[in-house]
């Protein structure tokens, strides 16, 4: 996972199915999990969907807030022991 892809979950749209349009960070976890189950799709969209399948079981959405208020995330490097 790279920092950027918090960024997308918050503003990438589903691109197709029942809930095509909605944010991924908006989607709902029954049907994350039905990906989950299923198989996600291939490429990037399937890799942002199990991030998201990640955060929702464990109950992380609300790390997701100071994105979805026009944050941005900052990586601070690790030191070098």
């Amino acid at each position: 996972m790279q920092p950027q892809d918090l960024e997308k979950l918050v503003t990438w749209k589903m691109p197709f199915g029942k809930h095509q349009g909605k944010l991924l960070a908006d989607l709902p976890g029954n049907y994350l999990n039905w990906f989950a189950r299923e198989g996600f799709p291939e490429g990037e969209i399937g890799r942002l969907l199990q991030l998201m399948q990640e955060i929702d079981h464990n109950g992380l959405k609300g790390m997701l807030a100071p994105l979805r208020a026009g944050g941005r995330l900052t990586v601070q490097p690790k030191p070098v022991p």
